[in-house]
């Protein structure tokens, strides 16, 4: 069973649940993840977790515990909707591309059985909407998480903070069309 490791729980809020995203870092050996909420006077983070399959197991294995512990997160705060990086790929790295379809594959799975609704967004739709330039690097993307949630500190590990850039560009998204 994979572990999950919560880093980051918030009060809950006082007034009636309102619209919850899950944001969702995916990856085979850490799956990063993040719930929000919307609050009165903004997004609200609820949790934000890694759930970690284990390196000695198979591949299928390792597959179904990223799986199950996304279920375990659907069915404990019920999003309206998974927003997921979709999976992209360098020539140096192809390995970590096909890697993390696996992951994807898992957790769109465990979306769909659940009937969450997905979007899927690229890192440099995350990063143009967070920071206003999509070739931003990953710490002005924290600074960015860091500063609209009003934190004190970077949120960490980067699967984390990874999970809540992408819930924070769906967020962003639909209150534009709303």
């Amino acid at each position: 069973m994979a572990s999950r490791n919560v880093i980051e729980t918030c009060e809950l809020p006082t007034e009636p649940a309102r619209a919850r995203y899950l944001g969702i870092d995916p990856g085979l050996n850490r799956t990063g993840y993040a719930v929000f909420e919307r609050g009165s006077r903004g997004p609200v983070l609820r949790e934000g977790g890694v759930i970690r399959s284990t390196p000695k197991l198979t591949l299928s294995e390792r597959v179904h515990e990223i799986g199950q512990g996304i279920r375990e997160v659907i069915e404990q705060y019920e999003p309206s909707v998974m927003a997921i990086e979709q999976v992209f790929s360098t020539g140096e790295f192809p390995k970590a591309a096909l890697l993390m379809a696996h992951a994807r594959g898992a957790i769109l799975f465990a979306a769909a059985e659940r009937r969450v609704h997905v979007v899927h967004y690229t890192p440099r739709q995350i990063k143009r909407l967070l920071t206003g330039s999509g070739k931003a690097s990953k710490d002005q993307v924290q600074r960015a998480i860091q500063q609209e949630l009003k934190l004190k500190d970077l949120l960490e590990p980067n699967d984390v903070a990874d999970a809540a850039a992408v819930a924070l560009c769906h967020y962003y998204s639909v209150r534009v069309l709303a």
